[in-house]
């Protein structure tokens, strides 16, 4: 993916997933806002899948999704990291399907 996960999650409800956006500033200067799908562990690494809003209402789409490395720091700061080994990216893309 070549999107670059400058990224900002925003309304930080932890309990209400549903409420939780991430605003990710794209290689092309745009911004997108996304609502957060799911954030799931593959072998010891947690991984985070992201929708566009405007494809809200196309759920089967789900060649519109983000799907990033997740982090978080001692502080429980987020942050995300593209994928770049293909193995790994197939790998994630088969649990999360």
């Amino acid at each position: 993916m070549n999107n670059d996960p400058d990224n900002i999650l925003t309304n930080a409800d932890e309990d209400d997933m549903e409420d939780l956006r991430v605003t990710l500033s794209l290689d092309d200067g745009l911004e997108v806002e996304c609502k957060i799908l799911t954030i799931f562990e593959l072998e010891d690494q947690n991984y985070i899948v992201l929708m566009p809003e405007d494809e809200d209402e196309d759920d089967s789409d789900e060649a519109g999704v983000f799907i990033y490395r997740y982090f978080e720091d001692e502080d429980g700061n987020p942050s995300l990291e593209n994928i770049e080994d293909d193995d790994e990216y197939e790998a994630v893309i088969e649990v999360f399907e």
